[in-house]
């Protein structure tokens, strides 16, 4: 005959017990991971770097020359003038680009950036220029 519900419930609570103990001891709180506590000695492992392969090499090696290949960070800033424009990067040979004239202004003036000589803002009259940009695939 199968066991009575209250077999099963006393031997349920049980493993739930004994799982319940096995998660206490997980080292959450340190922070560090299972497989490098218990399994691995330090330095067995292989570094994000060293595991990295194609697109993800490619952006890491980037990053750590200190380039910017998903346009990420903050842009730099430039006088706006026309010998010192803000340089606008492109993978194309136009691209729309959006002017904040005044600091504190809600409205953005947009309008086409060009491939060649730097182009004023129609509103404002800050200087950009288009320049290329490769991705790094």
């Amino acid at each position: 005959p199968p066991p009575s519900p209250e077999v099963l419930s006393a031997a349920m609570a049980s493993r739930l017990l004994r799982v319940g103990a096995a998660l206490r001891l997980l080292p959450a709180a340190t922070g560090r991971s299972v497989i490098s506590r218990h399994y691995a000695a330090p330095g067995d492992l292989a570094t994000d770097e060293e595991q990295a392969t194609g697109l993800e090499r490619k952006v890491m090696e980037a990053m750590n020359k200190g380039l910017d290949p998903w346009s990420m960070f903050r842009p730099k800033r430039y006088a706006g003038t026309k010998e010192d424009p803000n340089l606008v990067p492109s993978i194309t040979n136009k691209r729309i680009v959006g002017c904040v004239c005044e600091e504190d202004n809600s409205c953005v003036i947009w309008f086409w950036l060009h491939k060649g000589e730097a182009q004023r803002c129609p509103s404002c009259g800050s200087h950009y220029k288009l320049i290329p940009h490769e991705l790094p695939h």
